[in-house]
Protein backbone atom coordinates (compact mmCIF):
# COMPACT_ATOMS: atom_id res chain seq x y z
CA UNK A 1 0.00 0.00 0.00
CA UNK A 2 1.51 3.37 -1.44
CA UNK A 3 1.38 6.18 1.77
CA UNK A 4 2.85 9.05 0.05
CA UNK A 5 4.29 10.02 -3.14
CA UNK A 6 6.34 13.34 -3.60
CA UNK A 7 7.90 14.63 -6.65
CA UNK A 8 10.08 18.00 -6.83
CA UNK A 9 12.13 20.20 -9.43
CA UNK A 10 14.81 22.72 -8.67
CA UNK A 11 16.90 24.89 -10.30
CA UNK A 12 20.47 23.93 -9.78
CA UNK A 13 21.45 27.63 -10.56
CA UNK A 14 19.73 27.97 -7.30
CA UNK A 15 21.74 25.77 -5.39
CA UNK A 16 25.09 27.15 -7.03
CA UNK A 17 23.94 31.09 -5.42
CA UNK A 18 22.90 29.52 -2.22
CA UNK A 19 25.94 27.92 -1.96
CA UNK A 20 28.08 30.81 -3.62
CA UNK A 21 26.58 33.34 -1.19
CA UNK A 22 26.30 30.92 2.10
CA UNK A 23 29.09 28.45 1.60
CA UNK A 24 29.80 25.81 4.74
CA UNK A 25 26.25 27.92 6.44
CA UNK A 26 24.14 26.81 3.67
CA UNK A 27 25.62 23.21 3.51
CA UNK A 28 25.82 22.18 7.71
CA UNK A 29 21.62 23.27 7.63
CA UNK A 30 20.56 21.72 4.71
CA UNK A 31 23.05 18.56 4.60
CA UNK A 32 24.56 15.76 6.70
CA UNK A 33 28.06 15.21 6.85
CA UNK A 34 28.05 12.17 4.49
CA UNK A 35 25.80 14.19 1.57
CA UNK A 36 28.57 16.88 1.79
CA UNK A 37 31.25 14.67 1.26
CA UNK A 38 29.30 12.77 -1.30
CA UNK A 39 28.96 15.78 -2.92
CA UNK A 40 32.33 17.35 -2.69
CA UNK A 41 33.56 13.89 -4.40
CA UNK A 42 30.97 14.33 -7.48
CA UNK A 43 32.13 15.39 -11.01
CA UNK A 44 29.19 18.31 -10.73
CA UNK A 45 28.94 19.06 -6.97
CA UNK A 46 26.29 21.44 -7.51
CA UNK A 47 23.77 19.15 -9.46
CA UNK A 48 24.86 16.56 -6.37
CA UNK A 49 23.45 19.20 -4.00
CA UNK A 50 20.65 20.10 -5.62
CA UNK A 51 19.39 16.08 -6.28
CA UNK A 52 19.90 15.42 -2.80
CA UNK A 53 18.02 18.78 -2.20
CA UNK A 54 14.86 17.75 -4.42
CA UNK A 55 14.84 14.66 -2.81
CA UNK A 56 14.81 16.02 0.42
CA UNK A 57 11.78 18.06 -0.45
CA UNK A 58 9.83 15.08 -2.40
CA UNK A 59 10.32 13.17 0.60
CA UNK A 60 8.95 15.82 3.03
CA UNK A 61 6.04 15.80 0.08
CA UNK A 62 5.47 12.10 0.25
CA UNK A 63 5.69 12.50 4.26
CA UNK A 64 2.43 14.80 4.01
CA UNK A 65 3.94 17.70 5.58
CA UNK A 66 6.39 19.68 3.62
CA UNK A 67 9.79 20.69 5.03
CA UNK A 68 7.30 24.24 6.63
CA UNK A 69 5.57 21.45 9.28
CA UNK A 70 8.14 20.35 11.48
CA UNK A 71 10.35 18.16 9.20
CA UNK A 72 14.00 20.52 8.51
CA UNK A 73 16.26 19.47 6.24
CA UNK A 74 18.58 16.86 8.13
CA UNK A 75 16.11 15.04 8.83
CA UNK A 76 15.34 14.23 5.67
CA UNK A 77 19.31 12.16 4.29
CA UNK A 78 19.95 10.98 1.39
CA UNK A 79 22.62 8.39 0.98
CA UNK A 80 24.28 5.46 -1.71
CA UNK A 81 24.46 1.88 -1.29
CA UNK A 82 27.81 0.08 -2.16
CA UNK A 83 26.24 0.10 -6.27
CA UNK A 84 25.99 4.30 -5.95
CA UNK A 85 22.08 3.55 -5.95
CA UNK A 86 20.19 6.77 -3.08
CA UNK A 87 18.25 5.51 -0.51
CA UNK A 88 16.76 8.03 2.16
CA UNK A 89 17.47 7.65 5.98
CA UNK A 90 14.38 9.33 8.35
CA UNK A 91 15.92 10.68 11.33
CA UNK A 92 14.29 12.96 14.13
CA UNK A 93 10.98 14.40 13.45
CA UNK A 94 10.61 12.69 9.84
CA UNK A 95 10.90 9.58 11.55
CA UNK A 96 8.45 10.45 14.11
CA UNK A 97 6.02 11.51 11.08
CA UNK A 98 6.25 8.16 9.18
CA UNK A 99 6.24 5.97 12.74
CA UNK A 100 2.94 8.40 13.64
CA UNK A 101 1.48 6.99 10.16
CA UNK A 102 2.20 3.00 10.28
CA UNK A 103 3.56 1.06 12.68
CA UNK A 104 4.29 -1.61 10.12
CA UNK A 105 7.44 -2.36 7.89
CA UNK A 106 7.61 0.13 5.39
CA UNK A 107 9.94 1.36 2.17
CA UNK A 108 11.25 4.68 1.00
CA UNK A 109 11.95 4.81 -3.16
CA UNK A 110 13.67 7.63 -4.39
CA UNK A 111 14.64 8.05 -8.02
CA UNK A 112 16.91 11.12 -8.69
CA UNK A 113 18.08 13.00 -12.07
CA UNK A 114 19.46 15.97 -13.56
CA UNK A 115 19.81 17.54 -16.48
CA UNK A 116 21.94 21.09 -17.15
CA UNK A 117 19.81 23.66 -14.63
CA UNK A 118 17.26 21.12 -13.47
CA UNK A 119 17.24 18.11 -10.77
CA UNK A 120 14.10 16.22 -9.82
CA UNK A 121 13.63 13.49 -7.32
CA UNK A 122 10.58 10.79 -7.34
CA UNK A 123 9.83 9.36 -4.21
CA UNK A 124 7.41 6.96 -2.80
CA UNK A 125 7.11 5.55 0.52
CA UNK A 126 4.80 2.35 0.18
CA UNK A 127 3.98 -0.42 3.32
CA UNK A 128 5.46 -3.85 2.60
CA UNK A 129 2.93 -6.24 2.82
CA UNK A 130 3.97 -9.93 3.01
Amino acid sequence: MIIGIGTDIIDTRRIKNAINRYGEKFKKRCFSNNEIIRSENRFNTTNSYAKRYAAKEACSKALGTGLAKGIFWKDVEVVNDKYGKPFIKLHNNALKRINKITKKDYNIEVSLSDEKNYAIANVIIFINEK
